[in-house]
């Protein structure tokens, strides 16, 4: 079956990678970096037209998180790594002459309680402009980042970014917009979600909640149940049970004109086994659409290949084999309490919303060709 796109999806913000094009001006350039509790990414861009194109990246599984939901605290070992992934960045930067940069650090940071310490060791060691943001702000980065992927016909939006530390679920309500307007009234909730949005037809946040169970916290909090099944099981109905104060969750919205986005190395991951590449293919995987019963078929692979087989699964990847049951286990769980039966996917987040919302703050992008 050919994953289907989204009707109407916008232009914007889809990171492109030419052959060939001209070299890039370091003053054209901007960086976004995303510091999670597993992953340390990062992207330097132009802007080009109403999108960007990627120049450089970097992606290194850093486990920043590792053992902080039993004892509170980033390790020595674990800040080690991610300052060396970080010093690795910072060459880049300065390669690239880079000087419109936005490098934030997300929910390890935020809980650990030598977060401050560690930003401190980061500026010491490296001298990054390393932020910590708020929970609302990693939201809304992540909505923006998908506003491309908005179905012209989705008057009820679910935006979902499964991290590695904690999961942000968005509700956005799209009734007052006109079809073709909904991408471009998304990503102006880059100034915030209760921000003034003047005369124009506004997205309205319902409303959001970031939990604090992502694919690396929850497989820590079921790391003593020995059988796999049980484990997965175990892990999906614990995190429902944290979706309790979002007002959607019993809303019982109905199905015509819904949809969910996901977007996170959980989903794509998923989407490319589904589709059986050997090797990822970011063109193939974002954007199309699943069903909850490919979905299941997946994770049922999952549970059958038992964790020797998920690791030597190509298809999982080596950074990934130990953190895909708890993050499918999440998903499921997302789809097993909505009514909709259909995911878009989305190979995007919070970098891309980090790239966009600061060439928007410049004036940089033809905004007239934003859907």
């Amino acid at each position: 079956m050919t994953p289907r796109r989204p009707v109407g999806a916008g232009a914007f913000p889809k990171a492109v990678e030419p052959p060939g094009t001209r070299p890039a001006d370091p003053a054209e350039l901007y960086a976004a970096l995303d510091l999670g509790t597993n992953s340390c990414r990062m992207l330097i861009a132009r802007p080009t037209g109403n999108q960007f194109h990627v120049v450089d990246s970097f992606s290194k599984a850093v486990q920043l998180g590792h053992g902080l939901e039993a004892s509170g605290r980033l390790s020595r070992a674990s800040m080690s790594r991610t300052v060396q992934a970080l010093q690795i960045c910072r060459r880049k930067l300065e390669a690239h002459g880079v000087t419109h940069m936005r490098l934030v650090a997300t929910e390890a940071c935020r809980r650990a309680r030598n977060g401050r310490d560690f930003m401190r060791f980061v500026k010491r060691e490296t001298g990054l402009p390393l932020e910590v943001i708020l929970p609302e702000e990693e939201a809304r980065l992540a909505v923006i980042s998908c506003a491309p992927l908005v179905n012209t016909r989705t008057e009820q939006l679910l935006v979902v970014d499964i991290g590695g530390g904690s999961t942000e679920l968005i509700w956005i309500d799209l009734t007052a917009v006109p079809g073709p307007h909904r991408a471009r009234a998304i990503m102006r909730l880059s100034a915030g979600f209760n921000a003034d949005q003047g005369h124009e037809p506004a997205a309205k946040v319902v409303d959001w909640i970031s939990v604090p169970l992502g694919v690396a916290t929850l497989k820590d909090q079921f790391a003593d149940v020995e059988d796999d099944s049980a484990r997965f099981a175990l892990m999906s109905w614990f995190f429902e049970e944290k979706l309790a104060d979002f007002s959607p969750y019993t809303a019982g919205s109905p199905r015509e004109g819904f949809q969910i986005i996901g977007t996170s190395g959980t989903v794509t991951t998923v989407a490319a086994c589904h589709l059986g590449l050997r090797r990822y293919d970011r063109n193939k995987v974002d954007g199309m659409t699943m069903s909850t019963s490919q979905i299941d078929a997946v994770i049922r692979t999952y549970l059958h290949l038992g964790p020797e087989g998920r690791r030597a699964d190509p298809r999982i990847g080596r950074d990934r084999h130990t953190l895909i049951m708890s993050g499918a286990a999440i998903l499921q769980a997302l789809m097993r309490v909505w009514p909709t039966n259909r995911l878009s996917v989305a190979d995007r987040g919070l970098r891309e919303g980090l790239l966009y919302a600061q060439m928007a703050a410049d004036g940089v992008l033809d905004e007239d060709g934003i859907l």
